[in-house]
């Protein structure tokens, strides 16, 4: 029988600014540990450190800017895109541009703070 998601879990999210995470489904609210389906809304000037994660991550950007940095360049995805980040790659989001940014972000499998290899700040 399919699961209703009546209404998403809220949360905290790292970086300098307040960032809203909406997760749908993931390990938070559906107790889904293969993927994770999140609605992002970051503010202008937002950052959070680097990451190394174990899980690929399918982001598309619905309003705004994204600006997505590899150890091989940076970047910009703006409304209407989409970037794949593979597992095992280094990768740093933010929002600098005038308007922040919304997406939807998809981790296959889902996301963890345990699986998400931040660096250090």
């Amino acid at each position: 029988m399919p699961v209703s998601i009546p209404s998403p879990s809220v949360i905290e999210a790292c970086g300098n600014k307040p960032k809203v995470i909406e997760e749908f489904i993931g390990r938070v609210n559906s107790q889904t540990a293969e993927v994770s389906i999140a609605r992002m809304v970051s503010p202008s000037g937002w950052l959070e450190p680097g990451q190394t994660p174990d899980f690929d991550e399918y982001t598309i950007v619905l309003k705004g800017e994204l600006t997505i940095e590899t150890k091989e360049g940076i970047q910009t995805v703006s409304a209407g895109q989409a970037i794949i980040a593979k597992k095992g790659e280094w990768v740093r989001y933010s929002s600098p541009h005038a308007d922040g940014a919304e997406y939807i972000a998809v981790c296959l499998p889902a996301f963890s703070p345990d699986t998400v290899h931040r660096d250090s700040e």
